[in-house]
Order: structure tokens, then C-alpha cells, then sequence
């Protein structure tokens, strides 16, 4: 496998910035039955119940769990307090509905709830049409997935994006990580490092895994994903673009706050979304989801080549053009900006910019 290193040309980013691409031969063979994606590889999308096992060589692959159970709804799905312990909440039309007031045996977590959907999906919606437990203004909204086992990101997914960087569209997509330490709530302040001045923003659709799969083939993948939010991938730059690793610039604690809830998948079009972000109400980025590079499908499909993903998991499905570093001169964002992103049909974040800590913590 080669490793081609390529730099960002634009003038417009602070610094001689590089990152790394992966070039190798593809051999993927698509079969006409469309259940692998390479001659040897199975589909596997499985319920709670089931554990994950290689099947022996002669085995055929498991058939896609079809029950009615997986069937979604216009749900919209919250982690809310209200000065007691997080836990999950259906958004009413006049507030919030506390599902442990309501449901015996409910879920612990929102992990819990997306896990066992099967289980839960049919007792929430004989409560849907219960009046609210609380106002949404009495209530403080948490992460929709407070600690998610894996938050997944793609780099260079918008057109736009990828020329004010001044590069070519990727060949293949570009992955990496946020630590899940970065999670944060729709309304929580973004904190301003003590290390760096070069903060940026990015808005996002972020898509919510909903079942334990691998090698799913992109027409399938509409089946994996539980729903979708807004969020913000803030990025440190310099941090980001120091080495061909972006993993540390994106992980700063409270840089990937998401909400304000999950909208069920099938509710939604996500190809067909409008987005933008705005700071201290001045428009900076404004795209539709249909501009994406590689789709939220496409996304799940590579990703699923490599890891299983699990219930839970996030994926950042990419960022648009007028990104911070972009500008010229760059207007990194200060101590006291707003940051909002709003997705027409999900509803909208807003987060402070406020100093981050310089004390050192050990517990």
C-alpha cells in the first residue's frame, strides 16, 4: 500500500498544513446478489440478542432480520435532567416525556434504548400521545448519546469545502477519530483552549448507528442506522494539522457537541437536508446534504468493511465550504462567540465559546 502525502495549497490555512492519503487497489467484487461486497465477506446486521461469530468457510450469510419491530417512526429521541441524573426522554409537542415515569423496565441510557429498540419501540409509541412530564424549558438537554462506544468522522465531503482547501476530490474517503471525551450537549459551551488560538467550526449532519453490523453493502445501510442530529466537528487547526494524525486537534473535550435530539431515520430524507452554521447570528456556512461526496450509505459501507459498528455510534458525515481557516484572514472563533447549527428538520444546536480549563485534574 502506498502513502502518498498531499498539502493543502489554499493560502487561506495558516502554515504549511499536510495530510495523508491512502492509495491501494480496490478489489472489491460486488456479487449480483448484492449480499457481499467481496468474495469471502457476509453481511451481518444483528439484533441485541445476537452475538457476533465468523460464520465456518461453507456457511451462508445470516438473513437480514426483517421483523416489524425495526420499523421507525417520526420519534424524536433526547437525554434530558432536570437537576437529577441524565436519562432518556421522547420530545412531545409540548415538552418532554420521562420514559422512566412511564415505562417499566426502561432503558438506562440512550444506548440502552437504541439497543433494545425492538423492545421499546411499541411501548413508546402507545405513550407518544401523552402530555409532556416537563416543559423543554425545565429541562436541560444532555448529548443525545451521552458516551458513545466510537464517534467516527469524514473528512473532505463537501465539494466546496474540498476546493477552498485547494485539493482534489479524494479517491477514497477520509477517516478519523474524535476521542468520545469531545461529546457535549446541543446548549453546552465549546471550551477555547488554553493551547491554541486557531479554533474552528464545522457543522454537521451526524448520523446514529442503531444496530451491530459489518460488510454492509451501501443499499442495504439504510437498515443500520438508527437516525440522525445536527453537530459540530470544532477543530483545533494547528493541533490538527501538526502531523498526517488529526486525531488530538479534533478531541479536545466538549468539540463535538450534537442534538438537540435524534430524529428516527425514517422520518427523514438525509440526502435532502438544509444546513447551515451561523456565528453570533452571521451566516458562515449554508449547504444541503445532497452535495456530499460519499453519502451517509456510502459512509456506513466503507466503514463496515473494516469495524463492526455498534449501537450508539456516531458518524460526522462531513463538512461544507466557509469553514474558519478558509477566510482571509482566518476568523478563528473567540471567547464569547455563538456557535449555532441548524438542519432543517432536526433542529438546531447553539453552543458559547468560553475558556477552557488550565488547572490540572486528577481524580
Amino acid at each position: 500500500m502506498a502513502l502518498a502525502n498531499f498539502r493543502f495549497r489554499s493560502r487561506s490555512f495558516a502554515g504549511d498544513w499536510r495530510i495523508s492519503d491512502l492509495r491501494s487497489t480496490d478489489h472489491t467484487k460486488p456479487r449480483p446478489d448484492g449480499q457481499s461486497l467481496h468474495n469471502s465477506a457476509h453481511v451481518y446486521i444483528l439484533s441485541p440478542e445476537q452475538t457476533f461469530r465468523a460464520p465456518a468457510a461453507a456457511a451462508r450469510p445470516a438473513a437480514p432480520n426483517t421483523s416489524p419491530s425495526w420499523n421507525q417512526s417520526d420519534m424524536r429521541l433526547a437525554t434530558f435532567s432536570t437537576n437529577d441524573v441524565p436519562r432518556p426522554g421522547l420530545i412531545v409537542s409540548d415538552g418532554v416525556l420521562d420514559i422512566s415515569l412511564h415505562l417499566v423496565g426502561a432503558p438506562r441510557d440512550m444506548t440502552d434504548l437504541i439497543a433494545n429498540w425492538s423492545q421499546f419501540h411499541s411501548k413508546l409509541d402507545a405513550i407518544s400521545r401523552t402530555p409532556a412530564d416537563f416543559k423543554l424549558g425545565a429541562a436541560k438537554l444532555h448529548p443525545a448519546v451521552p458516551r458513545p462506544r466510537m464517534i467516527f468522522a469524514i473528512g473532505l465531503n463537501y465539494a466546496d469545502h474540498i476546493a477552498e482547501a485547494g485539493l482534489e476530490v479524494p479517491r477514497h474517503q477520509i477517516w478519523f477519530s474524535k476521542a468520545v471525551t469531545a461529546v457535549s450537549g446541543p446548549y453546552d459551551p465549546i471550551e477555547l483552549p488554553a493551547v491554541s488560538e486557531q479554533l474552528d467550526y464545522e457543522g454537521e449532519l451526524v448520523a446514529v448507528i442503531g444496530r451491530r453490523c459489518r460488510n454492509v453493502p451501501r443499499e442495504r445501510a439504510k437498515e443500520v442506522i438508527f437516525g440522525y442530529c445536527a453537530g459540530n466537528d470544532v477543530s483545533v487547526r494547528d493541533w490538527q494539522m501538526r502531523t498526517s494524525q488529526w486525531l488530538l486537534g479534533k478531541s479536545f473535550d466538549t468539540h463535538a457537541p450534537i442534538g438537540p435530539w435524534i430524529t428516527m431515520a425514517d422520518a427523514i430524507d438525509p440526502h435532502s437536508l438544509d444546513l447551515r452554521c451561523l456565528v453570533n447570528g452571521v451566516k458562515r456556512q449554508e449547504t444541503n446534504t445532497r452535495h456530499m461526496v460519499f453519502d451517509c450509505y456510502a459512509q456506513v459501507e466503507c466503514l463496515t468493511k473494516v469495524v463492526t459498528l455498534e449501537p450508539g455510534d456516531l458518524l460526522f458525515t462531513g463538512t461544507c465550504g466557509g469553514v474558519a481557516a478558509a477566510h482571509k484572514p482566518p476568523c478563528w472563533l473567540r471567547n464569547g462567540d455563538i456557535v449555532r447549527v441548524e438542519i432543517d428538520g432536526l433542529g438546531a444546536i447553539e453552543n458559547r465559546v468560553a475558556p477552557g480549563p488550565t488547572n490540572t485534574s486528577i481524580v
